[in-house]
């Protein structure tokens, strides 16, 4: 699902008994099993058209689509990373439930840091007057040239009230809130 603003996915969140991602639950989802990678694959560039979708070719100019896709890509369209999870890279980027803050990670060096649950507030000096999630995993107009977002530790803001046609997002389910889950008629 495209188009939906971070108020819009907490309202499915709350349907659906699950809640958004942390910035860490995400990162640590697109690592799977490995020890550290830049991509949710490895570390071998080479791969990246065989494994998300991303920007191919002159950015903005002309997408090549050698992976196959000039713009969103059906869920599945690539191989899952070592948990069976799909598309943790390239096709849309994700909202986490984080804020998001330029200097948030600065702000923890020295002090050895589990799940970090993020800052509490929103801080970019480029955008000073808007409130920010973090989102992950890059999109569709994602390229080397422009932004490399589809590596695991790349991160953006966005907006509270935006949407587009490249941002989306997962869902987290806790074993305890499934036990609780009343029948929805699913």
């Amino acid at each position: 699902m495209v188009h939906v603003a971070y108020e819009d996915a907490l309202a499915y969140c709350e349907w659906a008994n699950r809640k958004l991602p942390t910035e860490a639950q995400w990162e640590a989802a697109a690592l799977g099993k490995m020890h550290g990678g830049i991509y949710t694959w490895g570390d071998d560039e080479g791969e990246l058209t065989k494994k998300a979708n991303t920007w191919q070719g002159d950015f903005p100019n002309k997408n090549q689509a050698e992976d196959g896709f000039s713009y969103i890509a059906p869920v599945g369209a690539f191989e899952p990373n070592s948990l069976g999870i799909y598309d943790m890279a390239g096709n849309v980027w994700e909202l986490t439930q984080d804020w998001f803050s330029v200097n948030y990670y600065e702000s923890l060096v020295g002090n050895e840091v589990r799940n970090p649950k993020g800052p509490a507030q929103s801080h970019n000096p480029v955008n000073p007057y808007q409130q920010e999630k973090v989102i992950k995993g890059g999109s569709f107009l994602c390229d080397k040239s422009y932004c490399a977002s589809y590596r695991i530790s790349a991160r953006m803001g966005q907006t509270l009230d935006s949407s587009s046609d490249h941002t989306g997002f997962r869902t987290v389910a806790m074993v305890e809130d499934l036990k609780n889950r009343p029948n929805k008629g699913e």
